[in-house]
């Protein structure tokens, strides 16, 4: 049984690693077969963790564990200029961080292909795979071992080559998973065909990233194996070599990718050295001619420095290694026609022109519809209805039109008119002064709007409906249950205890929240009706300064520009909200469900202590939290503004304050701490 398995391990070494198999096909399953047998016949005669058997996907999990990396697996910058200054600038940056003379020899960087896959870390101990990790947040990842195992370029046991450096006793390798185009292509085939014979659950997915990172984070190890990924080194995390100190035995980033394929893992072939710019360029250059001709997807090249002491001297800028950059290439670019331009609505109620496109194939996708973002946009770039339109994938990820083929323009080809009146619920479309979108003016009774108002009107700021969450929203919407907000007070405990995850318990207390939610104030009602432009605060000086709704339903634009912090834009919102029919009877209809509110006592907010100054909180406070802090000040005709500035009156500082302290120090603000924030209070 050893000796088939170290037998097996060095055939898949030569197959995967050195590209030059020892054996056949048939010959490796025979070995693999026999192994096998053995292991079921002697179950406890070696141990099976390292045993190339092993690659076969077990049991589904039930969740993902996290796993804090022992180094963080951080992100490298991006080179925003795709050409070949790109490498110019790296080289450039790189030099006067060192302090090189223009006279200097030129740098030793190492260049390697940028992969479009899923970053992994994998940590061995002992020469054995111990634990897979996604980069998560480059802290903390999630555990995908036993995905990873079905991996056949990630070896389950380390080997040293003769003369070469032993296994280390921990080592972490940094690497991508991938998907080659063949894989990927088979994978779409054999999906498609199941999807005629009526397999449901089966998809064809857009691109090969998606596929691999899909099989990566999915929770049965079998659909990882199907998926057939690959995998290739490109760093290392924690090492700890036995007897011999790390900085003896690596000295270059270039000489750590070569101890990585001594032992066992493979290291893209195109992996090179370059001395200075004009090398880094040449390899950019060279790796974009070969690109289409690669068997996986690229996106760009990464340049590195080679020695490991100057990689040390650069250190890092903003959690990126300032000695490391990722160099894009251009954007593909494609040309189609544009069939119609059509107009969707957001969730907060901004129409958009959408170009729905003749089906083609840019950057690894398909593309048949285009944002043209809005009005102005799709004017200055003048797509029309007929027009050839080039095509691009912006950053690789985004479809994007570049500019219309003038020449190819027919004739009877339409010029985009923005519609007047909403495509979903025909409320009057808005355009507000200095804006670049318009917007449906039936917030709260337009479809495509509706989960959003809802999900706005219960949070906790606005009437707070406790339980009312993303995904029940979503049910209620969806079943046709809720189509405006006075549906919600129409429910009742079986009806929602017909929805999914809604057992009678859970049912009867959101039946009672909703009761709950009846009884309000004025200023978290408005609030609730997500009227553009009005916040929290805006509300509150709303509701002071009328005190009832009907005299805010009523105000003209004079009298709500004499509200504190009401200007043109927010009073023009207001009225076109109100003016609208639909908004107008949901919230009567609200009323009529039994929300009510005490009316609030009109106040001439200059008389209050604190009116006309302008507070930022930051850090946390020992005897209240922000929102008490917050809600005291306002009581007192206080502004409470999220960012520091001239006009800023007062910071008030609790413990662990952050980079607002620095710019109110610097721009000579007055600061408070808590005991000096009770004493303005009134204690």
């Amino acid at each position: 049984m050893q000796s088939l398995r170290i037998d097996l391990h060095r055939h898949a070494h030569a197959y995967y690693v050195l590209d030059a198999p020892v054996v056949s096909d048939s010959e490796y399953d025979r070995l693999f077969q026999e192994l096998q047998q053995l292991e079921i016949h002697y179950p406890d005669l070696l141990p099976l963790s390292d045993s190339p058997t092993q690659r076969v996907g077990g049991k589904a999990l039930a969740a993902f564990n996290s796993v804090v990396h022992s180094v963080p697996m951080l992100s490298i910058r991006t080179e925003t200029d795709t050409s070949a200054n790109g490498a110019l600038n790296f080289d450039a940056r790189v030099r006067k961080e060192l302090g090189l003379p223009a006279d200097a020899p030129p740098v030793t960087y190492v260049c390697e292909l940028k992969f479009d896959g899923l970053a992994i870390s994998l940590r061995y101990e002992g020469g054995i795979l111990v634990c897979a990790a996604t980069r998560g947040d480059g802290e903390v990842g999630e555990e995908v071992t036993q995905n990873i195992r079905t991996i056949g370029q990630i070896p389950l046991k380390l080997v040293s080559l003769p003369g070469g450096l032993p296994v280390p006793d921990v080592l972490e390798v940094r690497g991508e998973i991938f998907m080659r185009r063949a894989d990927f292509d088979a994978l779409n085939a054999e999906n498609r065909s199941k999807i005629t014979e009526g397999i449901k659950n089966e998809k064809v997915f857009v691109n090969p990233r998606n596929a691999a990172a899909g099989a990566v984070r999915q929770l049965d190890p079998a659909i990882a194996q199907r998926r057939k990924l690959s995998f290739f080194a490109y760093g290392m995390g924690e090492i700890e070599l036995p007897e011999v100190k790390t900085t003896d035995a690596i000295t270059t980033h270039f000489g750590l990718l070569m101890a990585l394929k001594s032992w066992g893992f493979p290291v893209a072939s195109q992996t090179i050295r370059a001395q200075g710019s004009m090398e880094l360029i040449a390899f950019h250059t060279g790796i974009g001619a070969l690109r289409e001709e690669l068997p996986f997807d690229i996106d760009g090249v990464v340049y590195k420095v080679d020695l490991l002491d100057l990689q040390k001297k650069l250190g890092f800028a903003s959690r990126e290694p300032r000695w490391a950059v990722a160099h894009k290439y251009p954007a593909q670019e494609q040309l189609t026609t544009v069939l119609a331009i059509d107009v969707q609505v957001g969730r907060t109620g901004k129409l958009t022109p959408v170009a729905k496109l003749a089906p083609v194939f840019v950057g690894g996708v398909t593309v048949t519809n285009v944002t043209l973002h809005n009005e102005d946009e799709a004017r200055r770039k003048d797509v029309r209805v007929g027009d050839t339109v080039i095509v691009r994938r912006a950053g690789d990820v985004i479809p994007e039109v570049v500019g219309v083929v003038l020449d190819k323009r027919p004739t009877d080809a339409l010029q985009f008119n923005m519609i007047k009146r909403c495509p979903v619920c025909d409320s009057v479309a808005v355009r507000e002064a200095g804006e670049a979108d318009w917007r449906c003016s039936g917030g709260l009774f337009c479809r495509a709007q509706r989960k959003q108002a809802i999900l706005h009107f219960a949070q906790r700021r606005a009437v707070e409906i406790e339980g009312l969450g993303d995904k029940l929203v979503e049910q209620l919407v969806d079943s046709g249950a809720v189509k405006t907000l006075p549906d919600l007070y129409r429910l009742d405990v079986a009806t929602l205890t017909n929805l999914d995850r809604m057992a009678v318990k859970s049912s009867q207390n959101l039946h009672k929240a909703l009761q709950k939610s009846k009884l309000t104030t004025l200023p978290r009602f408005l609030y609730g009706l997500g009227i553009r432009h009005v916040g929290e605060t805006t509300a509150k000086q709303l509701a002071r300064h009328f005190g009832s709704l009907d005299a805010v339903i009523e105000a003209s634009e004079d009298g709500l520009l004499q509200v504190s912090d009401v200007g043109l834009t927010v009073a023009q919102s207001i009225i076109q909200f109100f003016a609208e029919p639909h908004n107008l009877e949901v919230v009567r209809q609200l009323q009529a469900c039994g929300l009510t509110w005490t009316e609030e006592k009109v106040l001439a907010l200059p008389s209050l202590p604190l009116a006309g100054k302008t507070f930022v909180l930051t850090g946390t406070f020992s005897t209240l939290t922000r929102d008490q802090v917050k809600e005291l000040l306002e009581a007192q005709g206080a502004k409470v503004s999220g960012s520091v500035s001239q006009k800023t009156s007062y910071l008030v500082a609790g413990d662990d304050a952050g980079s607002k302290l620095d710019k109110a120090r610097l721009l000579g603000i007055t600061i408070l701490g808590e005991a000096e924030l009770k004493i303005i209070l009134g204690g």
